[in-house]
């Protein structure tokens, strides 16, 4: 039986997120990577941005480790949904530079402190507010995969472009008709269950 270091899995499922949510941004244009693309205004850049917050939130804070840098859109009056969206004055690089240092952090708290710590989630209810370091990674692993799954659908509106990362669409091979047609199958099947035809 091969043996693992729970804390590499950890990472190693973390870095596959990361990776997956920055590649959603490669070849768009400004505007693209910016654009409400949802009723809520969900667009590329902004997950990003949260990411990097999440990141820093839960495994640098949580702690006592913090950051260092002044995120402006943390702060309490900063407005609802201030992480889910990149001002003009934001530019892809810094927010792309900032969640990559989020992750330098975040991994130095891994590799500093034992699964088992525990610390306090600052933005939780007192009482109710402490977590382990296992239990901060698992979180921040699962909102991180969330948000890359999300960011693969804004993609394909976008411009079609799909897929776990490069070279791996992790998809059944087919040609635009083929997937039409698939496309049209799945339609048929939903009118039909839901009595329309």
């Amino acid at each position: 039986m091969t043996t693992t270091d729970p804390k590499d899995d950890l990472r190693f499922y973390l870095q596959k997120a990361r990776d997956a949510l920055l590649w959603k941004l490669d070849g768009l244009s400004e505007y693209d990577v910016r654009r409400p693309l949802t009723p809520t205004g969900t667009n590329l850049l902004g997950l990003v941005k949260h990411a990097a917050g999440v990141e820093l939130g839960y495994l640098g804070d949580t702690f006592g480790r913090p950051f260092g840098e002044h995120l402006p859109w943390l702060a309490e009056d900063a407005g609802a949904n201030a992480d889910m969206w990149a001002t003009t004055d934001e530019s892809r690089e810094q927010i792309v530079g900032l969640y990559r240092r989020a992750w330098a952090h975040a991994d130095a708290t891994i590799g500093a402190l034992a699964l088992d710590t525990v610390g306090t989630v600052p933005w939780w209810p007192s009482g109710r507010n402490e977590v382990t370091l296992h239990h901060a990674v698992t979180r921040v692993v699962a909102d991180t995969h969330r948000h890359a799954g999300h960011a693969d659908i804004l993609r394909e509106l976008l411009d079609g472009a799909v897929g776990m990362n490069q070279g791996n669409d992790a998809l059944p091979p087919g040609d635009a008709e083929w997937w039409e047609n698939h496309r049209s199958l799945i339609e048929r099947a939903a009118r039909e269950a839901g009595g329309d035809l």
